[in-house]
């Protein structure tokens, strides 16, 4: 019998109650908690959004973090949420062995930034700039409980949380984790607030969803998350399993950064993919909580989708969205907890505000609370900007139940990498810096413009910021000798995201106050909007995810594409670094001593990876592991039983990149660990390519380029002066800025 993956511990924090216990008593007396503004300042005073009924420092004094501790609210909710959930399932991250933290959030840091913004510019204090990027709240939660085995953040908007679960998932199928705390955070912010409300999609009463009469929608904050582990291990630890994870699925809708296409084609795909991850039928579904945003389109579209999926015999839906506002990043693991309370206690939630049955949608949800019902199988919906849609599929437990198991991870199959495509600081669009590198002075230099025009149309190229010119122009090189039309993922790694058009609507609200901003940049402020873009210009209705985890973030997208091709479930992807540095941000930056030993660059550079051989593939990517703040000997291990795995010694290797640059704190784990291969020749990138959030791309991007050409030329090495010819193998480790975070890749020539 197959080892499922159960759930054992949960834990929540929205604005219907801190808690388990209190989240469900709101829910069985049909409380809202939607409602006037309370902590967040700003002038939009009228418009009604759930918020977490306590203060920062409520939440900190609870917590026992000093108001000195820099950090911001959204991390907060997260260890208040996480702290619930481990403490259910008994865990201790320390002391459990091998627990990842996966984390969906979008936001980040942004509360404070918005408040601190222009004195960051100033010569005030600018430690709040180092909590600005996603990643940084996911560091902050997880040292909070000790050590995690590997940590990484999505950001996919709304979806975010569904995916961290998904990915929790796939690292236990794989092994490369024993249990996963998975879910998401999100504060409320002026940015996203007013963000919503440029869209004019947000009510001002609490919203309908699937009203004939709704709306828009109510925005809400907050943090849920679920421990997951194997059934086996849950058992042998004596835990208590609250029910399975049955199956899940994340496609992209690939019709419009903020809409959804009429007929719900994303919907559709994710439902019918995660019934097939499941091995259910329709039927087999008791409950479905629906995305339900209240907006027009959102609820024509979902309903649209639920009857293809299902027919005229849908099972009962709800959306609980007007219980706890849409809590956006955090609305995947925040439903999901409240679709596994309602399988425990044998309830459907109400849809608070139903009235009247859409007019262009026959679906009627649930209107009252339905109570003595049995729940077997429960599905919730999570679609985000950009079209990125998640579906999962929770069972109530049984010991004895056959489990169906579509993907099993498999060793023996292979990855490839078969083209690549960059633009940098270096000759884009190609390998000729290979043969005539540039060598920079500069401490800021922005990447090397191609001809645009060969691969986009220059109208639509005016609308696109250049971080988004610079995405589509590398993934269509990059498929050039491919074949697009069945490409089944697109996964990207990009520390800031569209840091450009942030800066853009963060500096006219902040500037110019709230009003009168136009919806433009907020609408390609999101991380996936890189992603979802790439996807929507090439047609891509398959897998879709953006991590942003600071110096790992590309570490991050290659390892889910990784897993997913052992697992079976990827025949191809494409797999991207994406990251601009503006002049203001790189500013920040310097005061924190961020370009302390290398110059400011630019990331922009896709993989294609497919899972067979072809005459003109790159390299073969063996193996890659991330690592969160590894125990001393802890790379050492994980180093030797990557080489065993491939029947490889570590004399094998026959060099090393690096992320050296000119700071010898920064060097310092590069060095000892270069000592564990004393035959490999170390290499560096950095002083070609510079630093920035994904820029460790650029170093897998180089020893996959020395595979391709059978040399590693002497500019690459320490010393400037050693050359290898035909290097079989090179090993990429990345340890960032000397962070908490690390990764190892393994490649070899093909």
């Amino acid at each position: 019998m197959a080892d499922c993956i159960v759930v054992t511990g949960m834990g929540i924090v929205t604005g219907i109650g801190v808690g388990k216990e209190a989240t469900l008593a709101s829910l069985l007396h049909s409380r809202s908690g939607v409602g006037r503004i309370k902590h967040l300042n700003t002038s939009h005073t009228d418009i009604p959004v759930c918020e977490v009924p306590l203060s920062e420092q409520q939440m900190r004094q609870r917590l026992g973090i000093p108001a000195d501790v820099v950090t911001t609210r959204t991390p907060l909710l997260a260890i208040m949420a996480m702290r619930e959930a481990l403490q259910q399932a008994r865990l201790h991250t320390a002391k459990d062995g091998a627990v990842a933290f996966v984390n969906g959030t979008t936001v980040g840091g942004m509360e404070k930034s918005e408040q601190l913004y222009l004195d960051f510019f100033s010569d005030k204090d600018v430690a709040y700039i180092a909590a600005h990027d996603c990643g940084a709240g996911t560091a902050f939660a997880a040292d909070f409980f000790g050590r995690f085995k590997q940590t990484t953040t999505i950001s996919t908007a709304c979806s975010s949380a569904s995916n961290a679960i998904i990915l929790g998932a796939n690292l236990i199928k794989s092994g490369r984790a024993d249990k996963a705390v998975v879910g998401g955070t999100e504060c409320l912010s002026k940015f996203h607030l007013n963000g919503f409300n440029t869209l004019m999609i947000l009510d001002r009463e609490r919203c309908r969803p699937f009203d004939n009469s709704r709306n828009g929608l109510n925005l809400g904050e907050g943090a849920a998350y679920l421990v997951i582990e194997r059934e086996s291990v849950a058992k042998a630890r004596g835990a208590e399993i609250l029910c399975t994870i049955e199956g899940y699925a994340n496609t992209c809708d690939a019709f419009h950064q903020t809409a959804t296409s009429p007929e719900g084609e994303g919907a559709y795909l994710a439902m019918t993919q995660a019934l097939a991850d499941s091995g259910l039928q329709p039927s087999d579904i008791d409950y479905i909580n629906a995305h339900g945003t209240g907006t027009p389109n959102n609820d024509s579209c979902e309903g649209t989708a639920i009857l293809r999926v299902f027919g005229d015999k849908y099972p009962p839906i709800s959306s609980t969205k007007a219980f706890t506002g849409h809590c956006t990043s955090a609305a995947g693991s925040v439903e999901a907890v409240i679709s596994i309370l309602a399988m425990q206690h044998g309830f459907i939630p109400p849809n608070l505000g139903f009235e009247t049955p859409m007019a262009d949608v026959p679906v009627v949800p649930q209107k009252t609370l339905k109570t003595g019902v049995s729940l077997t199988h429960v599905m919730t919906n999570s679609f985000g900007f950009g079209g990125n849609d998640s579906s999962l599929i929770f069972g109530k437990y049984q010991p004895e139940k056959q489990v169906y198991t579509p993907s099993v991870y498999d060793e023996k199959r292979r990855v490839f990498i078969g083209s690549v495509s960059q633009i940098s600081v270096q000759q884009p669009l190609g390998e000729e810096w290979f043969e005539n590198p540039i060598f920079y002075n500069e401490k800021y230099v922005r990447a090397l413009s191609p001809d645009y025009k060969r691969f986009i149309d220059p109208k639509a190229a005016r609308r696109m910021g250049a971080v988004l010119k610079r995405a589509l122009t590398t993934a269509m090189s990059a498929l050039k000798n491919r074949n697009a039309a069945d490409l089944q993922a697109i996964i990207t790694g990009t520390g800031l995201g569209c840091i450009e058009n942030t800066e853009k609507f963060l500096r006219a609200m902040v500037e110019d106050g709230e009003q009168l901003l136009t919806p433009t940049y907020f609408m390609q402020s999101t991380h996936n909007t890189i992603s979802s873009q790439v996807a929507l210009n090439l047609r891509c209705h398959g897998y879709n995810c953006t991590y942003s985890q600071r110096g790992v973030s590309f570490e991050s997208a290659l390892q889910d594409a990784f897993l997913q091709f052992k697992l079976g479930k990827l025949g191809n992807a494409l797999v991207g670094a994406h990251d601009e540095m503006t002049p203001d941000y790189y500013a920040l930056l310097d005061k924190v001593h961020f370009w302390d030993g290398a110059f400011a660059g630019e990331t922009a550079v896709w993989l294609y990876l497919e899972n067979g051989r072809k005459s003109d593939t790159w390299c073969e990517l063996l193996d890659t592991q991330l690592f969160f703040r590894p125990a001393e000997d802890e790379l050492q291990n994980a180093l030797d039983i990557m080489l065993q795995r491939h029947g490889l010694h570590r004399s094998d290797i026959a060099a090393v990149m690096t992320g050296k640059d000119e700071n010898a704190e920064n060097n310092r784990h590069y060095d000892d660990f270069c000592r564990l291969l004393p035959n490999a020749v170390p290499l560096r990138y950095k002083h070609l390519f510079g630093e920035g959030f994904t820029m460790p791309a650029m170093g897998i991007y180089a020893a996959a380029t020395c595979l391709k050409k059978g040399l590693i030329p002497p500019f690459l090495s320490d010393d400037d002066t050693q050359s290898v010819d035909n290097p079989h193998f090179i090993l990429v480790i990345n340890n960032y800025q000397n962070s908490s975070e690390y990764s190892l890749t393994l490649l070899s020539n093909a």
